[in-house]
Order: structure tokens, then sequence, then C-alpha cells
């Protein structure tokens, strides 16, 4: 291993470019880390970003302090991707420690990594490449310029193709895939899919986009004949009752709301969906639960059919849950955040229950709301009895009966 760290740091120079270390050896760690070079008051450096399921870290390291970095990284990573301006290198580390280098030389060399600490932000759909729909939706000019009233849609939309991007290596482009854009609207983000994947990435894809406006829908659809797009097409429907097909590779709901998004992803599981991408909107269900429990709990219950109803649900646990969470039950703003954070974190119990390996991740929100959760799941395995029970006791905890557990059992044949 020794011969591996002096061989890294010995390209560590002004020729380097960067470094994706992969495949970790612990996956619930850190997953993937990335080293760069960068200058600072004239001086070389290197930084250092490490990404675990949900939050990236940043280290800056100087020269002399970066073979002790790459002996740590070697611990926890069995393959590094290296880039030179003259070579691209892999580094391959068997289970037992035994490491291979592969090399390969450039015919052209590559142009140097930019050395300045506040580099521009490289994005998927670049500034100044004309993109025909974002011409049509308002966010790009006919010079490929941004509209300047238009950035944060520009942003949000080159960040949701960075969640796409990160799991094509689940999508097999060896056949037509069928993705499902569930309550699409204005389809910045359906246009945005179809584009990356078809145009720049070559995948035979078909999407389908779903609202319950005619009139969107009908200007989507001409968008996508005038692009030439002949497999994106656009229905009006609800997304409880679709039933067009019968096996769908990629779902995505974004700002689906209150329990729209719960019908979404009881669909995906149900069609055995290899990615689910989900941003949830306007959490009501859960927040509504816990409210009838706190006026049942401080007499302030409407009627008595409320209360025998509400009684019932929660049986004996009303009064110690009510201690316990007092401190959040007795204000409304807070009581609200509080359902929503459990709403989402028990559509991702359900989901990895499910068999999906599920991560909650932050989504830039052009609307500038707390509300930029994503859920990225990605089938991996088999149910996990563990996550449900997890979901379970959190919801027999509260005394909660959201959306989503209840038609996952329906699917099931649970009562």
């Amino acid at each position: 291993m020794e011969e591996i760290i002096q061989f890294l740091a010995g390209i560590l120079n002004r020729e380097f470019i960067r470094a994706v270390f992969s495949n970790p050896r612990v996956k619930d760690n850190v997953v993937k880390a990335k080293l760069r070079p960068m200058e600072q008051k004239g001086e070389l450096l290197f930084q250092l970003e490490s990404f675990t399921k949900t939050q990236a870290f940043h280290k800056n390291l100087m020269v002399e302090e970066t073979k002790d970095e790459l002996a740590k990284l070697l611990e926890e990573f069995r393959q590094v991707q290296v880039e030179t301006v003259s070579e691209d290198i892999t580094v391959l580390i068997s289970k037992k420690g035994k490491a291979t280098i592969k090399r390969k030389r450039k015919k052209v060399q590559a142009k140097a990594a930019d050395l300045s600490h506040n580099r521009k932000k490289k994005y998927i759909l670049e500034e100044g490449i004309m993109v025909p729909f974002l011409q049509d939706l308002g966010v790009m000019t006919q010079d490929g310029k941004i509209v300047r009233t238009k950035m944060d849609k520009f942003r949000q939309i080159n960040r949701f193709l960075e969640f796409v991007e990160d799991i094509l290596p689940q999508l097999d482009k060896a056949k037509e895939l069928t993705l499902l854009d569930f309550g699409c609207g204005k389809s910045y983000l359906t246009f945005a899919m179809y584009y990356y994947l078809h145009e720049l990435k070559g995948y035979d894809i078909r999407i389908i986009g779903l609202d319950l406006k005619t009139d969107v829908i009908l200007h989507c659809n001409e968008l996508a004949k005038k692009y030439g797009y002949e497999k994106l097409t656009f229905l009006v429907g609800d997304i409880a009752d679709y039933e067009g097909v019968d096996q769908v590779d990629m779902v995505v709901t974004l700002h689906a709301c209150d329990t729209a998004t719960d019908y979404a992803l009881a669909k995906a599981v149900g069609w055995n969906a290899k990615v689910i991408l989900s941003v949830p909107c306007c959490q009501h269900e859960v927040n509504k639960q816990l409210e009838k429990q706190r006026n049942l709990h401080s007499g302030k219950m409407k009627s008595k059919t409320e209360v025998m109803e509400v009684s019932e649900m929660l049986g004996d646990q009303l009064a110690s849950m009510e201690e316990v969470l007092g401190p959040i039950m007795d204000y409304g703003l807070l009581r609200e955040r509080f359902a929503a954070l459990v709403t989402d974190g028990l559509r991702a119990k359900r989901l990895e229950s499910e068999g999906y390996e599920t991560q909650v991740l932050e989504f830039i929100d052009m609307e500038h709301t707390p509300k930029n959760i994503l859920l990225r799941a990605v089938k991996k395995g088999s149910p996990a009895a563990k996550s449900r029970k997890e979901a379970e006791d959190c919801e027999r905890f509260l005394k909660i009966q959201p959306t989503l557990g209840m038609l996952l059992a329906e699917q099931k044949g649970d009562k």
C-alpha cells in the first residue's frame, strides 16, 4: 500500500486535474470523495470533498498533508479514478489489500485544472448554449443567455439533472426505458430529463407526464411535437387513478400536494420501479391528525363524533405522547413542520422496507420555501422487515395513519 500512496502523492502537482475515490469498504459512512488542486496566495493546495448519503464536507490540504490523507482514503475506498493533463489512471484495491494500477496515455493533452478557489459553477445545461425548450419556457434567450428573473429556475433544473446523473448506472442503456412524471405542471424538468437522457446521453426513453390541468398539458404536447420528441407524451389525469402502463423504470413526482405524493410512491413500488425521485409538498395529512389529538387532549373537539373517532384511534397513549411532545404540539407552526418531517421520514422508511436504498437530500426550490427535501430511492434488494417495523413503531407512538403505509398494505393484501 505504501507504494500506491507514494505513486499518488507523486502526481499531485499542477498537472493533476482530479481524483475520485469510490466503492467504500463501509457502506454506511463516507460513500465518495473527490480531490482537486487549488491555489491560494500563489501556493498549491488540494481540496478534499467527502460525501455521506446526506452531506458534503470540505477540507483544504497543504502539499505535505496529502500523503497522510491519501493513506486514510485508501483504507476507506477500493477504487480511485485519477485524471491528469496527460493520463487517465485507475487504481483498484482488492479485499485482501492488493493494489492494481492501470494507466492510459491521452492522445491529446487535457486542459489544466482551474486552480481558483471560487471557480465558476459548471452546470449540466450550460449558459451560452441555446436549448430550445428553455427558450420556449422563458428561461433562456435566443443567444443562450439566462433570463435574469429565471436564474433560480435554471439552477433548479441543473440541480435536478445532477440527481438524475447520479442514478445513470441504474438505468439499462440497452433497452427502451419508461419514465413517469406525476404532477408535471409546466414540465420544465420533464423536458430537461428527456433532453438530457435522450439528446445528450443517448438513452432510448419514453417519458409520460401526467397533470390535471388541460391547458398546460395541451401546451406541453405542442412543444414536444415542435422539438420532435416522439417519445415524450403528456396526459391529463389523476395520480391515484392512472393505469396506463404495466412497467416503469423510473418515477418522478415533484411537488405533488399532500397525499398525492403517497399515491405516486405507492404506484412506483407497485411497478417495481428501479428509481424514484420525489420532492414532497404540502404535507397536511399528519398535521391534521396531530391537531385532532391536541384538540382532544385540551377539550377543544368540535363534536362528539370527532371525540369518539380520535379516542378510538389513540387508545390509552394520548396523555404520554402529549407529555413528551408538548413543546412541539402546543405551537401550530412547530407542529406543522414536525408533521412534515415525520411524514417524509416515514415515506423514506416505507421505501426502504420495500427494498429501496433511500436517501433524503436537499433540493433547490425556486419558490424559496422550506419544502426542498428530495427523496431518492433506488431498488437494491428484497423487502426490509427492520425498516417496516421502525415505521410502524413511529406511527404507533404518534398514533397516526399516513396514507403511504395503508396503500402499501393494500397492495400486499394486508389488513
